[in-house]
């Protein structure tokens, strides 16, 4: 039998990078890895459609943070698709309106010439207090963002603005399911990653020490054990 395709989501400003330790692993088990194109569209709903017109008829599906809002709209358009599921540092709630005024003060300033202030007032909420002086991290993170561009990012705060609350669709999930979350994640706290694995039949939690919301690339070791153990399963 084929190895089981898998269809990897980013999050906010990111892009394969922050795959980049996990794809080697996936591939190593003859997987057919794809990092999904999550820039095009201003909506979740968009989005889950550019994604389902791009992947295999059955896959394995993972998404960090932003892609995990992708992977609950894919759920609800195409359940019977997704054979196995993997959220990673994301929540099933709708943004707060702190979250909310944050996002439009952000968009504000890519709209008015700072987009380039914007990694900077980012990356010391994205990753745990133990790695803000990580040179190399940052540098990975900032080039995301700043290579993604400004227009991409507006498209992708919009979105998650305007993401619906997936909290109900939780107890109508019946694929395989793991939860995976920073134990230091300030976004996207372990209570919020709980509370998906608690109402997801059958799923399994998994708390990363030393971690952030940045799992794939604070923990690209654990997190790669993590994913091949999930896709092998």
């Amino acid at each position: 039998m084929e190895p089981l395709p898998t269809l990897l989501i980013p999050g906010l400003g990111c892009d394969t990078r922050l795959y980049g330790s996990q794809l080697p692993v996936l591939f190593r088990q003859g997987a057919a890895v794809t990092v999904a194109n999550h820039t095009r569209s201003d909506s979740i709903a968009g989005l889950a459609d550019d994604v389902l017109a791009a992947a295999p008829p059955r896959f394995a599906l993972a998404g960090l943070s932003m892609g995990g809002y992708v992977a609950f709209e894919i759920l609800r358009r195409a359940p019977d698709r997704v054979a196995k599921l993997a959220l990673l540092d994301t929540t099933a709630r709708p943004d707060t309106p702190e979250q909310t005024a944050r996002r439009k003060h952000q968009i504000e300033l890519a709209q008015t010439g700072k987009f380039g202030d914007l990694p900077g007032l980012l990356f010391p909420v994205f990753v745990h207090a133990s790695r803000r002086n990580d040179h190399a991290l940052r540098a990975i993170v900032e080039s995301m963002i700043l290579e993604g561009g400004s227009e991409v990012f507006v498209r992708q705060q919009t979105a998650i603005m305007g993401r619906r609350d997936s909290r109900p669709y939780l107890g109508s999930i019946r694929c395989p399911t793991l939860v995976v979350v920073g134990y230091g994640d300030e976004l996207t706290p372990p209570a919020l990653a709980k509370e998906i694995a608690d109402a997801i039949p059958g799923a399994k939690l998994e708390v990363v020490p030393d971690c952030g919301h940045l799992s794939t690339l604070e923990q690209p070791d654990f997190l790669a054990h993590t994913l091949a153990a999930w896709h092998s399963a």
